[in-house]
């Protein structure tokens, strides 16, 4: 059941969200305690499949955090393979890959100055005022909900604010609805951001996204027009408590932090746990792995809430966006196999002219297709479940960069990744109002 917030109970609770958040987020709490001092990010390219089975060997020797592709097994010739190396493993490292004369290059050589420069811009901005909020840094998740209730109490006729649910350590888990109040059973978008904690542009952007389109809603005839026709149900950060926990403890944590028991390790990937297919290729049935697909479907309080939320308005939803980073791609389906959707020219036609409307900003090149060949084969993502549940059109954005950066996209690049990202959905979400018959 969704509990929805009221104008006077979002001013009360705005109130205390921003007495925690400024006591729970000293200004260098994101430093980590100097964590990452030394370590460093390679991008190992196997050029056959002999050194991709050394690559995968040193792995299992080595324990490293994988940021592309997200599992040993997605490791193919000729790809790039980018990794955190803490600061005691990369001479270990450098000395394998030379004796194996695999090519390998240091995108980052020490983690902790990158990430000291990630959030550096928040302060050479100074907070433009403390009542304006700030759209080109990244905000902690009480920041954000302090945001949500503050639109909601701000744009009445235009916002909804409710909660689905709760996450697994109890977090309300907030959606915005968009649009206005014109008719009861409009076709309505559904975005998520934030389902992978560490992807912090994702969070941004959808933050972003609710600005342009309450701010140009005046001035602008076809965002004007998007919110008289459709709704849009906007989700700024669906993996709450794993976001919670990047900003406090683990910058490049992924996962849920739900408890598995008779394991020490914590969480499941959220983007593994639709009843899709669920744990077959592309998924780990390990707890302690990052694509761990849960102990069954739906196990995520989070995804189940999601899944509930988007099952009873299947009929009205045509659209499901999920908002990820990093690799400058539009995805659809299908993740868990080789094959051709049904409508696949309506949908390729619409990631067509969003790329290319994206491009038209900064003349940035995303890569388009079905997620199991333009990217890799995953099963139980939430863009297939979306699909197979009767949602015509289901993407899944990879926002900047290809790596140089990785998930520590800098604050100077948020308005420019947003507002190409924002030409790309709104090209989309018009496609709706038109009907598509190829």
């Amino acid at each position: 059941m969704a509990l929805r917030i009221t104008g006077l109970s979002s001013s009360l609770l705005l109130g205390c969200v921003i007495i925690l958040s400024t006591a729970l987020y000293p200004v260098e709490s994101y430093l980590y305690n100097n964590r990452y001092v030394g370590d460093q990010v390679f991008r190992i390219i196997p050029s056959s499949n002999t050194e991709v089975q050394a690559v995968k060997q040193l792995f299992q020797n080595l324990t490293v955090d994988l940021w592309q592709p997200n599992s040993a097994s997605l490791i193919r010739d000729n790809s790039p393979v980018d990794i955190h190396v803490g600061r005691n493993k990369t001479q270990w490292l450098r000395r394998h890959l030379h004796q194996a004369h695999i090519h390998y290059e240091v995108l980052i050589s020490n983690l902790q100055t990158e990430i000291e420069k990630q959030t550096g811009y928040r302060s050479s901005r100074k907070r433009r005022s403390e009542l304006q909020y700030d759209y080109e840094v990244y905000h902690p998740l009480e920041e954000i909900q302090s945001w949500m209730f503050e639109i909601n109490r701000t744009h009445p006729h235009l916002v909804d604010l409710f909660s689905i649910g709760q996450s697994y350590e109890g977090r309300p888990l907030y959606v915005l609805q968009l649009g206005k109040r014109t008719r009861p059973f409009k076709k309505a978008v559904w975005i998520d951001c934030g389902v992978h904690a560490r992807e912090w542009i994702g969070p941004a952007f959808c933050q972003w996204f609710v600005k342009e389109a309450l701010n140009s809603y005046q001035h602008d005839s076809s965002m004007r027009r998007l919110m008289n026709q459709l709704n849009f149900y906007i989700m700024p950060v669906f993996n709450v408590d794993g976001y919670h926990y990047s900003w406090k403890t683990d910058r490049f944590w992924r996962k849920t932090r739900s408890k598995i028991p008779k394991y020490h390790c914590r969480g499941v990937d959220a983007n593994r746990n639709w009843k899709v297919k669920w744990c077959d290729e592309g998924a780990s049935l390990h707890p302690c792995d990052d694509t761990y697909c849960g102990p069954f479907p739906e196990s995520e309080p989070e995804v189940k809430a999601v899944a509930k939320f988007l099952r009873k308005h299947r009929k009205r939803v045509k659209a499901y966006i999920s908002i990820h980073a990093y690799a400058q791609m539009l995805l659809y389906p299908y993740s868990y196999k080789y094959a051709t959707i049904p409508n696949f020219n309506c949908v390729e036609s619409a990631a067509q002219n969003a790329v290319s409307a994206l491009y038209s900003a900064y003349g940035v090149r995303y890569r388009y297709g079905p997620a199991s060949t333009t990217l890799y084969v995953s099963s139980g993502s939430s863009i297939d479940w979306a699909y197979k549940n009767g949602i015509p059109y289901a993407f899944a954005f990879e926002l900047r960069d290809t790596g140089y950066y990785g998930f520590l996209l800098p604050e100077a690049l948020i308005n420019p990744t947003c507002t190409e990202t924002m030409r790309a959905i709104k090209t989309i979400a018009s496609g709706l109002l038109k009907k598509c018959t190829k």
